[in-house]
């Protein structure tokens, strides 16, 4: 099709198995004939971010390394968790990306390992899985992962996805007036993303709850419908809208504990969507 600026597999090489994408006879194609990357369009924001990803299967490594280093990013590939985990340590990543299935452990107990992990707990993360069970992917979200993609998948969304991490989490450490956020019973540095109730716990948020944080407490006391909610959330194509803004809800309900059958804090309106039932504040400095 004229114009069709989109970047698939190349054909004949995609097959689906229990692992997901497989890929055969890559050495008799050349290189420049796996992608098409366009040039004079490099964003200039992706030249020193860095990624670190970890997937078994050695093809899907070298093919993703392979164009995400042509759009500019800085890539590292390991193919277990243990050697995620060495990686990880040995110095900081932009962005992670975690396959479910891997040789010693799933990608889940590397994201819940991350999460708790004090050098990089609000990194962005982006599960690939195989999986088309919904139960998985949820467990996921649940984890902390910031966004979900399928297998078969297309390099040209992942990169749309990651840019879209990106720029979210940089646009999170722009100071909005005051450095720390003060709501009901918490305190949210806005620079780092740490989340403190008044008994002196730390909560960690990821980037998809400290995105859904900031847009309640952006419009307090106001009734955001489920598009709008939607659009700060990610993972939309997994399943219907939603599902995907009530699971948000929930899990940044589960960290402010406002759980029950009558949340105090977020409130469901019936037929519109959910209301932040609180007074926000603002001051400059961490306040800790």
């Amino acid at each position: 099709m004229a114009g069709d600026r989109r970047v698939p597999w190349p054909d004949g090489l995609r097959r689906r198995s229990a692992t997901g994408l497989r890929f055969a006879d890559l050495s008799s194609i050349p290189l420049q004939q796996r992608f098409t990357v366009k040039q004079g369009r490099l964003n200039l924001s992706s030249v020193s971010k860095s990624i670190l990803l970890v997937d078994d299967d050695q093809e899907i490594r070298e093919l993703l390394d392979t164009y995400l280093s042509r759009a500019g990013f800085q890539v590292r590939t390991v193919g277990d968790g243990a050697d995620f985990r060495r990686a990880f340590n040995e110095e900081p990543s932009d962005l992670l990306i975690l396959d479910v299935m891997l040789p010693d452990e799933d990608g889940f107990s590397l994201c819940k390992w991350i999460r708790q992990h004090p050098r990089q707990p609000h990194v962005p993360i982006i599960m690939l899985t195989a999986s088309s069970d919904e139960a998985d992917r949820v467990i996921g979200l649940e984890l902390g992962a910031d966004d979900y993609l399928g297998k078969p998948f297309s390099p040209r969304e992942l990169q749309a996805r990651i840019k879209a991490l990106l720029r979210r989490a940089q646009f999170g450490q722009e100071r909005p007036g005051g450095d720390v956020i003060l709501f009901d019973e918490w305190r949210l540095d806005m620079v780092s993303h740490r989340l403190f109730h008044n008994d002196g716990e730390e909560v960690i948020l990821s980037g998809a709850d400290f995105a859904l944080l900031k847009l309640f407490l952006d419009n307090p006391q106001q009734i955001l419908d489920r598009d709008t909610i939607g659009n700060a959330t990610r993972g939309r194509e997994l399943m219907p809208l939603e599902r995907i803004v009530d699971m948000a809800v929930s899990r940044l309900r589960q960290r402010l504990r406002d759980t029950g059958k009558s949340p105090r804090l977020i409130r469901t309106i019936r037929g519109s969507g959910y209301l932040l039932a609180a007074n926000v504040n603002s001051q400059a400095g961490n306040g800790y």
